[in-house]
């Protein structure tokens, strides 16, 4: 029995009719030729609108889709583009407890730059997925307090039962297997409250 996996065109924007194309061409940083990786974020404002009018702005930064509070999803990114999304990595062995003990004490000495540095050295899955080569999924949900480590919007059934599809559609097409699927601040240091209702 033949499967369905999602499609995408020769330029890297999805085939079906569950995704609305909504490109940001302000959002490619190059090209992004291999994809280890997937990233779930939050957007820290309240609407899709807002984000996505974020994204029409010089330089700006953004992930390759946004599911909006209802589900919709759209595609902002190709996913033949590098985004920035992810930021500098965290020491991956150190959070699963199997660095050298050299790396644990050459990362005690170290910034978070010369830390990103060091990981982007490795490969996946040695290192977490990066900018580089991972795809970025934004849930709209805006922050619920204020200062740096506040709480995010409860992530809706709509928003996570998309989310659900979109991941599994994604890991079947590029071959990532679901252990290379993070919250955003699993990765990189970010807010800890980000995407934790997130569900996939």
């Amino acid at each position: 029995m033949e499967v369905n996996v999602l499609a995408f065109d020769k330029d890297g924007w999805a085939v079906d009719p569950k995704i609305t194309v909504a490109r940001r061409p302000n959002l490619a940083h190059g090209r992004m030729t291999t994809v280890s990786g997937i990233i779930v974020h939050q957007t820290g404002a309240s609407t899709a609108s807002s984000t996505l009018n974020s994204y029409l702005q010089d330089g700006a930064n953004g992930a390759h889709f946004l599911i909006d509070k209802n589900g919709d999803i759209y595609q902002t990114g190709s996913v033949f583009w590098r985004q920035w999304h992810v930021g500098k990595l965290k020491p991956r062995c150190m959070l699963e407890k199997r660095c050298t003990p050299v790396e644990v004490k050459n990362f005690t000495h170290m910034t978070y730059a010369e830390i990103n540095t060091y990981e982007m050295k490795k490969a996946v899955p040695d290192r977490y997925p990066a900018n580089d080569d991972s795809i970025g999924i934004e849930l709209v949900g805006a922050p619920t307090g204020t200062g740096p480590n506040q709480g995010y919007e409860t992530v809706t059934a709509e928003q996570n039962a998309s989310l659900a599809w979109l991941v599994k559609e994604l890991t079947e097409k590029f071959g990532v297997p679901m252990t290379e699927v993070f919250r955003h601040p699993a990765v990189s240091r970010k807010n800890e409250h980000e995407a934790e209702s997130a569900r996939w």
